[in-house]
């Protein structure tokens, strides 16, 4: 998926209006951290994350959104991305996805992580570990003015040194005023990612989808919104939004309560 052609390199200013709205994007996911759960359905945690947000005076960034219905995505074990929240209970074992974008003042902030529920298989874990891992391998790689190439050449080398693949379909994107804007950033090598580069002031998120099997997607085509594999297989993914300043990347939406390079799930 890529984006039309608005990158913007951010001045000071607009940089701390973009720090501000990933700073609240971070403490809404520490919020729904606790209540990522079994017995809870992805319908009452997307309450929740609307409530939660309209409370401080933001504006749910998916609601209405190209139509989408609702104020998060919840994508459960083989949904790759765009999981529509709904009657779902969570049960042990499943992983959730949970990815939130918030409207701060005009600003977007974009984050998302994936909630393992209670005790897992080994594989669960594993493709877990693989995607929040490549997240921060990815973010290594970056260094002012950097091709965004290094970030696939990161993701595609850790995923397939253990056995995992990498959704090409859905890839990070440009963010400021706009929910989607180029650069788009692929999890995979490119071709245009190798020409085109991340120069100070541009802001992106990078999310890396896994997939347990074959990285091969398939559109639900009754509601035209939830991707799964489609070998059935489980999917996870990681999302921070970066900041590119003149001395590296910035994570501009570290949590206070989630997990930091190193975790082990």
């Amino acid at each position: 998926m890529l984006y039309g052609k608005n990158k913007l390199q951010l001045n000071d200013t607009d940089r701390e209006r973009m720090r501000a709205a990933c700073r609240f994007n971070a403490q809404l996911m520490d919020f729904i951290r606790p209540e990522v759960q079994a017995g809870v359905t992805t319908e009452h945690l997307d309450r929740l994350i609307h409530q939660y947000t309209l409370d401080h005076g933001h504006i749910p960034a998916p609601l209405g959104y190209q139509g989408y219905p609702k104020s998060c995505c919840t994508s459960v074990n083989e949904v790759i991305c765009h999981g529509i929240p709904d009657k779902y209970t969570l049960r042990e074992g499943d992983i959730v996805n949970v990815d939130c974008t918030t409207i701060v003042n005009g600003w977007h902030g974009d984050s998302s992580e994936t909630f393992i529920i209670g005790e897992a298989t080994p594989v669960a874990r594993q493709v877990t570990q693989c995607s929040f891992d490549c997240l921060y391998l990815a973010i290594a790689a970056l260094e002012p003015n950097c091709r965004i190439s290094v970030i696939g050449e990161a993701i595609v080398q850790a995923a397939k040194e253990r056995g995992f693949s990498v959704v090409h379909e859905y890839v990070g994107h440009g963010l400021g005023r706009q929910f989607h804007q180029d650069p788009s950033i692929p999890h995979y090598p490119h071709a245009a990612a190798r020409r085109e580069r991340l120069a100070p002031g541009v802001c992106f998120t990078i999310e890396p989808m896994i997939n347990e099997g074959v990285r091969l997607t398939v559109l639900d085509q009754s509601d035209n919104w939830t991707v799964r594999t489609k070998d059935g297989k489980l999917s996870a993914q990681f999302e921070h939004t970066i900041l590119m300043t003149e001395t590296g990347p910035e994570i501009l939406t570290q949590t206070e309560h989630g997990p930091r390079p190193g975790h082990k799930f």
